[in-house]
């Protein structure tokens, strides 16, 4: 009799203490997306404050309700903000076509053509990974002043075209190589050459991998300010990041509540396109071809 009452117990016991785990774990998950929504939450509710507000009362909601910051923040540089989101994607949308092309032509040279020096080219290119931006900006720079191209759009996405995302490039590779090779072997058959191969077949069957590269570009292009403070010189070349960089003014006082304004804007667009492909993005990461 005591072993029937005990072994009942005994998993209750396991089930409340399995049900106090998930509890504890899930509380500290919320608790630390608390923490990481915060400055974001501060942001939205400093973009409805008076300047003097933002920083004399720190709290998320606004003392004084201050929607004008959106039109003050709208108009307040030498072009409505507008302006500066059309460049950005254009610039954007540049990028996003040029790495869909040129890293894609470049990954399925790697994953499926042989050639020499193939292996020694594929170091090369993984090495390009661990450079950063600021060891090639000067080299860059030059050679696009030489040929006319500052204060241009085409230094931020001719060199897209060209394969120089050496990430996608290795996402793009180790999905391709998990695409059966039979197809390439089928499409040869029936008389295909590489190139129908590689936009009849492997392009489509990679959606994935291609969705995850655009949003990748997406959301780096966009909240790029580096090279683009660097190759963009006048106001009405001025992308979103180099334009929210204006509202700062170290000789004046900064007006923070429009700033905040139009960061909450500049983000819509980001947030947009990562909720509408993230089924795109977890299955270009998580997978790497046809099991």
């Amino acid at each position: 009799m005591a072993t029937k009452t005990t072994a009942p117990a005994t998993t209750q016991e396991r089930s409340r203490a399995a049900r106090t785990r998930r509890l504890i774990v899930h509380i500290g998950l919320i608790g630390f997306g608390l923490i990481m929504l915060y400055p974001l939450l501060w942001m939205l509710a400093s973009s409805f404050k008076p300047t003097e507000e933002i920083f004399r009362a720190p709290g998320l909601i606004p003392e004084t309700f201050h929607p004008s910051n959106y039109t003050e923040g709208w108009t307040a540089l030498q072009f409505p903000f507008h302006h500066y989101l059309l460049n950005s994607a254009i610039v954007v949308v540049g990028a996003i076509i040029g790495n869909l092309i040129g890293c894609s032509m470049a990954a399925y040279a790697f994953a499926r053509l042989e050639f020499r020096g193939k292996r020694l080219f594929f170091a090369i290119m993984l090495a390009t990974i661990m450079l950063p931006i600021h060891v090639v900006i000067v080299p860059q720079y030059i050679m696009f002043a030489e040929i006319g191209w500052i204060n241009t759009f085409l230094p931020l996405i001719v060199p897209k075209l060209l394969a120089t995302d050496g990430f996608f490039i290795f996402l793009m590779v180790q999905f391709i190589r998990g695409l059966p090779k039979d197809l390439d072997e089928a499409a040869r058959i029936d008389g295909c050459g590489h190139v129908r191969i590689f936009f009849q077949i492997i392009m489509p069957l990679s959606l994935p991998a291609l969705a995850t590269t655009a949003i990748f570009t997406f959301i780096w292009t966009w909240n790029d300010f580096f090279s683009q403070l660097i190759f963009l010189t006048s106001p009405d070349m001025y992308t979103v990041p180099v334009a929210l960089r204006t509202f700062v003014d170290s000789s004046s006082q900064t007006s923070w509540g429009p700033l905040f304004a139009m960061s909450v804007i500049a983000l819509g667009p980001v947030f947009g396109f990562f909720l509408a492909g993230q089924k795109y993005l977890v299955k270009g990461i998580a997978t790497t071809g046809i099991k």
